[in-house]
């Protein structure tokens, strides 16, 4: 893998941008307004990166990182993503989103329509549990006491494995939830969200997650 390419351009995907750059990968980024929006962020992370259309960046890279708000999941370029690693770092929230029924009765997750959108590419899930501030001040050397970890969900275990390398590169120790299904004990409003944690906290933290009473 020596090519990651961006399908969003925010403040996550800048940030791991700028964290894959000084790891050592090229990188390709895009978003929905143009190329050409992206000529500040482009100057900033040197010579290994370019800006290209959200199809380009999904056809040149070796992982491309989906960072874009959860309402234009629909948007993303499935026939471009086909046999390319997905990361998904999107959350829902309804009040940006809108309502989405399955994902309001919990009987699915944000990652899995993706996944649903995207066919066969296999989706990982990761990085959505962390700011952007967090992502860009945090990292560490592997080995290094108390290295801050974060979880990875997919239904595809050797893109997990590759997701989780690749993680570890940037910094960051990892905890494997396991299936995409999985993915929800790192979503919003769960012990996993937000905080610190190192992989034994955040092992305790996804294990004491619970979804609302009734629902499976």
């Amino acid at each position: 893998m020596t090519t990651i390419g961006f399908i969003g351009a925010g403040h996550i995907g800048g940030t791991l941008a700028r964290l894959a750059v000084a790891a050592g990968y090229e990188v390709v980024v895009s978003n929905s307004r143009g190329p050409e929006t992206l000529v500040d962020l482009v100057a900033e992370l040197g010579d290994s990166a370019r800006a290209g259309t959200p199809a380009e960046a999904a056809e040149s890279a070796d992982v491309v990182v989906v960072t874009i708000p959860f309402k234009s999941y629909r948007e993303v370029p499935a026939a471009a993503l086909a046999g390319t690693v997905v990361i998904d770092t999107n959350n829902y929230y309804p009040q940006r989103d809108g309502a989405v029924a399955a994902l309001d009765s919990q009987r699915s997750t944000s990652a899995e329509l993706l996944q649903e959108h995207l066919g066969t590419t296999p989706v990982v899930k990761a990085f959505n549990h962390i700011t952007s501030g967090d992502l860009g001040s945090q990292p560490a050397a592997a080995g290094t006491a108390g290295r801050r970890a974060l979880a990875i969900a997919g239904d595809d275990a050797d893109a997990r494995s590759q997701v989780a390398r690749l993680i570890d590169q940037l910094g960051y120790d990892v905890v494997d939830a396991g299936p995409l299904e999985q993915g929800w004990r790192f979503q919003p409003g769960t012990p996993a969200y937000g905080p610190r944690l190192d992989a034994a906290e955040l092992e305790r933290a996804l294990a004491a997650a619970q979804r609302p009473v009734g629902v499976a």
